[in-house]
């Protein structure tokens, strides 16, 4: 992604410093562009649980470069030592977002990683290795993700020539979400870039904001022409034909398709099947959660703090950054993270395989491999 013409990942080793990881501190779009430096695995922690990083594949891609950050604070007295450092430091990471499975994902491959080095230098140096291998994969894969939908907005396109595909959006999926390219906008960057006319209506995305925040400004800086929307105006654009297709991002998929997205999805689910309108979900296989089969009742949803409901940051007239307070201060608040979006209500899952029916057989078709890990014979 290019960012006022320079391109940007949203992680990265510092180029003279590699001890030093690097990240876009989110928090601050749109209104700032800022570069954070990150140097213990403490400071990770931090930033994956304020979200200064956020988004399923991101966050991944965080703890893996997290794991690396231990290896470089780790005891060296012994072998024993250091790799109890890390699985404490994999432990703290894990507590961060209960949700997104990427979290544990990535911190598992990186102790199994290495586990297997000969000596601790060794060890050292796998952990580098891997926290790189985590973010390639992760940004070839949305890139992959967009070739596949591509072609559904393509074939929408040629039902309506010359008009824009008018796809919906939830939350943020796209490149700040992950280490490039996006999940749900991944396919739109691609029907862009392919010269297919696009618009992009973008939830707002309450209580972060991170669509009017986030989707809206990665979406300006790559010239995708957009529209930010209140959260409840969707059910009406698609009673009204204004939506071909929702795409939207996932933090945890089943391997049954049951999908755990940024709190609001499921609504907008049930408006896109009571309009008869595609309702896809946008994720790479580190999504899935192999061991799930009810999303509803075993998938962890995440409650966060009262203060996002209640404060919102902007820009006030005289371009100061200011916090507001939106509600009676002494009102309670339930901040609920997550919701679950069940498989019934999908019309697709987009990932960087292809294609597939949010069902079990197709799921497990399409990653055959998986079915000794989801007890699936």
């Amino acid at each position: 992604m290019n960012v006022a013409g320079t391109h940007y990942r949203t992680i990265w080793l510092k180029a003279d410093n590699p001890s030093v990881v690097q990240i876009i501190d989110q928090r601050r779009l749109p209104h700032k562009f800022v570069i954070m430096d990150l140097t213990t695995v403490e400071a990770t922690a931090a930033a994956i649980q304020d979200m200064t990083v956020r988004g399923a594949g991101l966050i991944g891609a965080t703890a893996g470069y997290g794991m690396y950050l231990a290896a470089l604070e780790a005891p060296r007295t012994s072998a024993e030592a250091f790799l109890k450092f890390l699985a404490e430091a994999g432990d703290q990471l894990k507590a961060t977002r209960p949700t997104a499975v990427n979290l544990a994902w990535a911190v598992d491959r990186q102790l199994d990683a290495i586990r297997a080095g000969e000596d601790l230098h060794a060890m050292v140096a796998i952990a580098r290795d891997t926290a790189g291998q985590i973010a390639d994969e992760d940004a070839d894969f949305c890139r992959r993700i967009g070739e596949h939908g591509l072609a559904l907005i393509e074939a929408i396109a040629k039902r309506k020539p010359g008009e824009p595909v008018h796809i919906l959006t939830h939350c943020n999926a796209g490149w700040l979400a992950f280490v490039d390219y996006g999940s749900a906008t991944a396919p739109i960057y691609a029907a862009f870039d392919r010269g297919i006319p696009v618009h992009v209506w973008v939830d707002e995305t309450r209580p972060r904001n991170q669509g009017a925040r986030l989707t809206a400004w990665e979406l300006g800086q790559h010239g995708v022409p957009h529209t930010v929307i209140a959260d409840n105006v969707g059910g009406h654009l698609m009673q009204h034909g204004m939506v071909d297709v929702c795409i939207v991002g996932s933090d945890r998929t089943t391997y049954t398709g049951d999908v755990a997205n940024k709190i609001g999805t499921y609504l907008k689910a049930l408006a896109a099947k009571d309009n008869d309108v595609p309702f896809y979900v946008a994720l790479p296989s580190s999504t899935f959660d192999w061991t799930i089969r009810d999303g509803l009742h075993e998938i962890p949803i995440e409650q966060r703090h009262a203060e996002e409901v209640k404060y919102m940051d902007g820009r006030t007239a005289s371009g100061s950054i200011e916090t507001v307070l939106l509600t009676p201060e002494a009102s309670p608040v339930a901040n609920y993270g997550f919701d679950v979006t069940p498989a019934r209500l999908v019309t697709g899952l987009i990932t960087e395989r292809g294609i597939c029916k949010p069902s079990e057989d197709d799921i497990l078709h399409l990653y055959p491999e998986k079915r000794a890990v989801s007890g699936v014979r």
